[in-house]
């Protein structure tokens, strides 16, 4: 379900931007849904849901999340196309139980997926609700959530 909802966004961004046409879109969202199984497959953690989050943290931050990238240079999308369809700056976070996003630096971290209890009997998918950009475009502030940052510096 992670890993669904996950690919299911990225594909929704493309979606937005326009100019990808929908057998594309599909093949891109399946492209990356098994990229995704693949390089997660020794890193999901359901225990220990944070161990790993670096991992399986997919990032766009002037450079191009590789997985995305293959994902793309299946359906012919090259880097630079990407660049000019997705956010310059976006991270999502997919985890045992949850998938949240950042885009911008200085975004707000928006949920998309959670699940309260381990085996997903509570799990709720969250795509119904205004996304927190378009919330953060009109104005209103994103889900409240406690997280704990940690610091590092060089």
């Amino acid at each position: 379900t992670e890993i669904s909802t996950a690919a299911a966004f990225v594909t929704r961004l493309l979606r937005a931007a326009g100019g990808v046409g929908e057998e594309q879109l599909r093949c891109f969202r399946e492209c990356l849904q098994e990229a995704m199984r693949e390089h997660y497959k020794h890193h999901w953690f359901p225990l220990v849901p944070s161990k790993g989050s670096g991992y399986r943290c997919i990032r766009i931050n002037h450079k191009m999340d590789p997985l995305i990238g293959k994902a793309a240079g299946m359906i012919g999308l090259s880097h630079e196309r990407l660049f000019q369809l997705l956010p310059s700056e976006l991270t999502l976070w997919v985890d045992p139980f949850e998938v949240s996003y950042r885009i911008g630096e200085d975004g707000s971290i928006c949920v998309l997926y959670e699940s309260p209890e381990p085996g997903g009997k509570a799990a709720k998918q969250l795509e119904s609700r205004t996304s927190c950009k378009e919330e953060w475009r009109i104005g209103r502030s994103s889900p409240s959530k406690s997280y704990n940052m940690m610091t590092v510096s060089s």
